[in-house]
């Protein structure tokens, strides 16, 4: 059978106008598969981060899978997600941490090696100490470490991590630095090691604490942020109770490694939007001790670009930075 040349030219014009067509709606059904979720620390941030993956489930074609990744102040997880495709299916439960653990040494690269996709949460850390300390106030536990001759073991995530970060400036402004021992620890022990009594204080996220005070075991003596949070109204924020100008909180979010295309970005922080603003996550916000804080990928790359110029410039100050 002959074919003239006009005929076979249509013909496979027709079929690469196919097989485009057939392209662009494969991307259009991302995810084809499952989404895994890298988490990179215990306590509720892998709680949050859980509950965030169940919901964002509900919003895609296939599910968000959490999977944890700890150790290095986040550096293993990041170092993982960070050497994946750019293809929207390996994403980070990110921090302030993507700064901390680059400052501190842990990762050559830095933020710029991930795509942001949303913020999620905030949380503002607080200071607790036993109950049984006698401290109903910060001003009380500064003067009692200054007029005492031992120094004060504070429990931290690790060395150079977020909490450490916060209990640095906070003591800082207290005058105490020099009268502080850092005692690293993991995986949401902040309550734990307190109630053993092998700390006398402990920085790290309300919720870890909040059951404990509430039992009587644990007091809360004030929060980072320079404003009280809902769920401790009752609590200074630390600047109100002496430590001026302290203003310290963290962000938690979604982000993909650089070059991931902005499709699958804004499919990721649509299935985000959906899980923060259902009723179970704003339940949870409430009960666990975080404030759910949608912020799409642009401001959110704002937000961790300017967050770590002053991380860098604070950790400098501290002599944390490498």
């Amino acid at each position: 059978m002959k074919m003239n040349l006009k005929s076979v030219l249509l013909g496979a014009t027709a079929s690469v106008f196919l097989l485009a067509g057939l392209n662009v709606q494969a991307r259009a059904e991302f995810p084809e598969k499952p989404v895994e979720m890298t988490v990179l620390f215990g306590g509720t941030a892998q709680t949050i981060g859980q509950l965030l993956a169940d919901l964002m489930s509900k919003n895609l074609a296939n599910p968000v899978v959490a999977v944890s990744r700890t150790g290095g102040g986040g550096a293993v997880g990041y170092s993982h997600v960070q050497s994946t495709a750019a293809d929207g299916y390996n994403v980070v439960w990110n921090s302030n941490s993507v700064s901390t653990s680059h400052y501190r040494g842990n990762m050559k690269f830095n933020y710029e090696a991930f795509t942001p996709i949303a913020r999620v949460s905030v949380e503002t850390p607080a200071l607790a100490v036993s109950a049984d300390s006698g401290w109903k106030s910060l001003e009380d536990m500064a003067k009692a470490v200054k007029a005492g001759d031992s120094k004060l073991k504070v429990g931290i995530s690790g060395n150079g991590s977020f909490t450490h970060l916060t209990s640095a400036a906070l003591f800082d402004k207290m005058g105490i630095a020099d009268k502080i021992v850092y005692v690293p620890y993991g995986k949401g022990k902040a309550p734990v090691e307190l109630l053993a009594k092998r700390v006398d204080a402990a920085v790290q996220w309300p919720g870890q604490f909040i059951p404990h005070q509430q039992a009587g075991k644990l007091s809360i003596l004030c929060v980072t942020g320079k404003d009280r949070i809902p769920q401790l109204k009752d609590t200074p924020s630390c600047a109100e109770a002496g430590a001026t100008d302290l203003n310290i909180t963290m962000w938690r979010g979604l982000a993909a490694p650089a070059g991931t295309p902005a499709d699958v970005v804004a499919k990721l922080q649509d299935a985000a939007k959906a899980a923060i603003a259902s009723d179970e996550f704003q339940s949870a916000a409430g009960k666990i001790g975080f404030e759910a804080s949608f912020l799409p990928a642009d401001e959110f790359g704002s937000l961790i670009a300017s967050d770590d110029a002053a991380i860098s410039d604070l950790m400098g100050k501290l002599g944390l930075k490498k």
